[in-house]
């Protein structure tokens, strides 16, 4: 017996080795795959964009190094600088059930443990939701320390405002900000907000693929609205400046922040059901209000948001918001590294300016909503 008890040890220890040092990068390799590759054409003016930018990226669930340049996966440092991406919303991905779908799922489940688990994260990730936004918090903050000045953090408006003048010197300079996808990691404590502001974040969706303690999900098992601590949640978040974001909002919920909420809005990553008719997707009652408001509505690089696995997808739903709305209220938001095949990585952006040119906006127009919508909303709604 002990040959065999020895050749098990073995065969345990390869596993594990296995498990902890290759599984969590063949996820995020598997998971986070582009339809087309590059290197793309750019028209001629591209690099001479002086503010690109997309409000929704979960690049900071994946046990990656953002200042060095990966071959799978859609966003990092490198790419970013190749892009010329001025601004980048990291978003962070706290918990995620098992048998995610965009109907129905319920909250009894969580992948994200699981996988803070192979990562080797700290052990109080394995189990605080909490715990783990504020790792995902850090990392972002480190990367900027580690980056040699090139890429900040920006929490403030007078943070933003100065990285703009230095970017006019230097389109090498990356920036990006921090937000919730769902209020989650609150962990049913209203004081937890002053962490997370602390921490960086800046906009919180307030339900993901399943109802919690603040908000129903579009994709819950109940559909709920805003729950008692939800209405103070939003009236917290307002008193903090941190926008509310629509996202993944059962459309009770949508109606309740409408009721309740005379604050910044909008919707970092969507598709419209105008042009794609699902679940996941915003209402054209909902961007008229959203537009009324001077909200901001971020389109997806993924083919459930836009019906289409191209740029001309994209382009085609960003045409339609701007059609509704207006051209000043519509933006990109990707989705990149959110577990999806996207049309491409972040050095793809250049597709998404041709097909635009092809549905005849002008250079302006454009100029506007590859990013110049986002850093106009933000100067004005980020705290001073």
């Amino acid at each position: 017996m002990r040959p065999f008890f020895r050749i098990f040890l073995f065969v345990i220890f390869i596993a594990a080795i296995v498990f902890f040092a290759f599984g969590p990068k063949f996820i995020d390799r598997s998971k986070n795959k582009s339809t087309v590759k590059g290197p793309f054409a750019k028209v001629s003016w591209y690099d001479s964009i002086s503010f690109i930018g997309d409000l929704h990226c979960d690049a900071l669930l994946w046990d990656r190094n953002l200042l060095k340049e990966h071959d799978y996966g859609h966003v990092d440092l490198p790419r970013m600088q190749k892009a010329n991406f001025a601004f980048q919303v990291f978003s962070i991905v706290s918990k995620v059930p098992f048998g995610i779908n965009i109907e129905k799922n319920p909250s009894n489940s969580d992948q994200i443990g699981l996988l803070n688990f192979m990562q080797l994260q700290t052990f109080n990730t394995w189990f605080s939701i909490k715990a783990r936004a504020l790792r995902q918090c850090n990392s972002l903050h480190k990367f900027a320390e580690q980056s040699n000045g090139q890429f900040r953090v920006i929490t403030t408006k007078k943070e933003l405002q100065q990285f703009i003048t230095d970017r006019e010197k230097n389109h090498q300079l990356t920036s990006g900000m921090l937000g919730l996808e769902g209020a989650q990691p609150l962990e049913n404590d209203l004081a937890n907000l002053d962490e997370l502001s602390k921490a960086g974040v800046r906009y919180i969706g307030l339900a993901h693929f399943f109802d919690n303690e603040w908000a129903g999900s579009a994709h819950g098992m109940n559909k709920t609205g805003l729950t008692e601590k939800g209405i103070q949640l939003i009236k917290k978040m307002d008193s903090l400046h941190i926008t509310i974001d629509l996202a993944h909002c059962s459309q009770q919920t949508i109606q309740d922040v409408f009721k309740y909420h005379t604050g910044p809005l909008l919707v970092s990553h969507t598709g419209v059901k105008g042009v794609c008719d699902n679940q996941r997707n915003m209402s054209d009652e909902n961007l008229l209000e959203i537009g009324k408001r001077n909200g901001l509505v971020g389109i997806g690089l993924w083919e459930t948001a836009v019906c289409g696995k191209d740029a001309a997808a994209t382009a085609k739903t960003i045409k339609y918001v701007a059609e509704k709305i207006g051209v000043d209220k519509v933006a990109l938001g990707s989705d990149w590294d959110g577990a999806f095949e996207m049309h491409f990585d972040v050095t793809g952006a250049p597709l998404i300016v041709t097909e635009l040119l092809k549905l005849n906006f002008t250079r302006s127009e454009i100029e506007k909503i590859m990013g110049g919508n986002i850093r106009e909303f933000f100067l004005k709604n980020l705290p001073d």
